[in-house]
């Protein structure tokens, strides 16, 4: 059922994202437009793709 072969790694990778996404949006909130949009464009552009094409080892799948 686990169509995309996504392994615990690749699920752990992706709760880090979101938590860098809402550390982004709340520091965006606080007037920093410097820091923000760099963290925000790493997370959409490198972070989600990676864990989502991240091909975890045999053992890791589940």
């Amino acid at each position: 059922m686990n169509k995309l072969n996504l392994g615990k790694t690749n699920f752990i990778i992706l709760i880090i994202a979101a938590v860098l996404l809402a550390v982004g949006y709340f520091i965006m909130a606080q007037n920093d437009v410097f820091i923000s949009p760099i963290i925000l464009s790493l997370v959409y552009v490198v972070i989600i793709p990676f864990a989502l094409l991240y091909k975890p080892k045999d053992k890791d799948k589940e």
